[in-house]
């Protein structure tokens, strides 16, 4: 996600354009058949003797088949269209050599339309007589982590740099299953795949991805064209599989209205979108959950959010405008999980009947923290990295899934600092902290310091960021050995983050401004204190009941007035 003025401008008027056909050719359906097969030699063709898999779903975008105990299926396809399998549980696909999953075969006899800046999808010729899908046999436990990328959005050769350097170098030799992003892979130059797919693929494990609104091909004249890159190397813009006893959706939320909406003043001719779930897919997810058990965990990933605290209530472009069809197809079950990015803020939401959701219970709605942060700005750290924090003060990074049957929970990994590194700690000493104009006159990092007079005790407020924080989060502190009091959690900007731009105000992408948390907390510090040091503890429980802690030194001196 980036300038949020995009989608405001006229909605309505661009619509129409959203729809244009790829040619005034008339449709025509034919009959797409083959065989999902245990590919025991793994050379991707079914030889003599390779069993059909059995139940493995099939797709053509719209409708879902299933194979029968031979492994064969028949299903419709009118052109363009993509024809997909849910990878079931205890099977593997191939991969390319950048881990990339092949779960699919494009039918578009006449390739991507033309005219396009960066290459689509080559023409494919006829419907073959058979289009056969390998799977190869794996042990998958039922628990097991993943990693979750959001927003890892390079606009230059050099970001993709910090990505290697920052969030990939770490991860090489993960345990972890499999790896998705989140949308906004790259950052409009989609001439970017080939580089960063390379780079993403050193981590070793299959990468499945979402697509965003910074990967479509801003010069289609609507939605219908604007994803023919992302497909030329990702496939299906949604799609499901199975690991273990969970199922893993992926939705395309974003609806390009065309190159007709762009701001005349925009060079690149950068058309508007808004976030919305397409009447072809809402169908095909109604036949996908028919074959999934309804005690399964389904995990849905997306790019844009179905709600967020930021910007306009409801800006359509940052909060999905048919989540209720959505929350309809979703009712009934108890495991479920939704994860977007979008926005460069960390947020938990919890949706109930009030927001249009039947039950059980509420549906947990997670926006992630972004790789890129506040899109590769800041100073640089000792590696020549931007600091990049969120707009929430959140560090870049990403989250781990962990999943143990039925029961998901997530973690926050800040790029680069320790595991057990979950929030910042500031004592807030000037009356005028959310100003600017205040935070001139201090010395850089004046918030961390826990060294002030006695005098200056009444202004003064314990603030904690609590990076991956909710609602439903709950933290605490003590000073020395004094009983925990709590903080309450408020909408406030990060002081850190307000100091770190007013500082470097030419090292950040220009559209970047520090944005109201909703993850601080704040308290005030006890007005009895006595002139000494203390320890400050805090100890914070997160939206998945973990505890973390952290602690402080304040050192609390004497009246700053003369003697007299």
């Amino acid at each position: 996600m980036i300038r949020t003025r995009m989608i405001r401008r006229s909605v309505t008027a661009a619509v129409a354009a959203a729809s244009v056909a790829f040619s005034a050719s008339p449709v025509v359906a034919e009959t797409a058949r083959g065989t999902v097969f245990d590919d025991a030699d793994r050379d991707g063709i079914l030889d003599p003797g390779e069993a059909g898999v059995p139940d493995v779903r099939v797709s053509n975008g719209r409708d879902v088949v299933t194979t029968d105990e031979e492994g064969r299926y028949e299903i419709d396809v009118t052109a363009p269209a993509i024809v997909f399998v849910t990878k079931p549980a205890g099977w593997a696909t191939p991969v390319t050599a950048h881990q990339l999953p092949r779960f699919f075969h494009v039918h578009q006899p006449e390739g991507s339309p033309a005219g396009l800046r960066y290459p689509g999808v080559e023409p494919t010729g006829p419907l073959p007589d058979r289009i056969d899908f390998p799977l190869t046999r794996r042990p998958e436990p039922s628990r097991f982590e993943a990693i979750l990328f959001a927003d890892t959005q390079p606009m230059t050769n050099a970001e993709i740099d910090y990505i290697r350097d920052d969030v990939v170098s770490e991860l090489i030799g993960t345990d972890a299953a499999f790896g998705m992003t989140m949308g906004d892979i790259l950052f409009d130059d989609l001439s970017h795949f080939p580089r960063f797919n390379a780079v993403v693929g050193q981590i070793g494990i299959p990468w499945y991805n979402v697509p965003g609104n910074h990967e479509m091909n801003l010069d289609a004249e609507g939605d219908a064209g604007s994803l023919e890159t992302f497909k030329r190397y990702y496939g299906p813009p949604y799609y499901a599989f199975e690991y273990g006893d969970a199922v893993f959706i992926v939705l395309d939320n974003i609806r390009y209205l065309g190159r007709g909406t762009a701001d005349p003043a925009d060079p690149r001719g950068t058309g508007s979108y808004e976030a919305r779930i397409s009447e072809d897919q809402l169908r095909w997810l109604e036949a996908e959950l028919a074959h999934v058990p309804e005690e399964k965990l389904v995990f849905l990933a997306m790019h844009a959010p179905l709600r967020t605290h930021e910007g306009e209530p409801e800006a359509p472009d940052t909060n999905t405008q048919n989540r209720r069809e959505l929350f309809a197809l979703l009712a009934g079950r108890p495991n479920l999980y939704t994860v977007a990015g979008h926005t460069h803020t960390t947020e938990h939401h919890y949706f109930g009947p009030s927001d249009g959701f039947a039950g059980p219970g509420e549906l947990h709605h997670h926006i992630l923290a972004t790789v890129s942060g506040s899109w590769w700005s800041g100073p640089s750290d000792e590696r020549g990295i931007p600091t990049t924090p969120q707009r929430d003060g959140t560090p870049n990074g990403y989250h781990v899934l962990e999943v143990d049957g039925a029961d998901p929970a997530v973690r926050f990994k800040a790029a680069g600092k320790p595991a057990t590194e979950q929030m910042r700690i500031l004592f807030d000493v000037s009356h005028h902290g959310l100003r600017v104009d205040g935070r001139r006159d201090e010395r850089a990092g004046a918030t961390f310091d826990g060294r002030f007079f006695i005098d200056e005790l009444p202004a003064t407020s314990l603030l904690v960021n609590l990076w991956d924080g909710g609602p439903r989060s709950r933290v605490e502190f003590a000073v020395g050995k004094r009983p925990f009091q709590p903080l309450q959690r408020v909408s406030r900007t990060d002081p850190w983050l307000l100091e770190l731009w007013g500082r470097h105000p030419d090292q950040k992408k220009s559209w970047v401004e520090p944005l109201p948390s909703s993850h601080v907390f704040e308290a005030e510090l006890p007005d009895d204190l006595a002139p000494g040091t203390y320890t400050v503890t805090v100890r914070a429980t997160d939206e998945f009941g973990r505890t973390h802690h952290a602690h402080r030194v304040l050192e609390i001196a004497g009246s700053s007035a003369p003697a007299g």
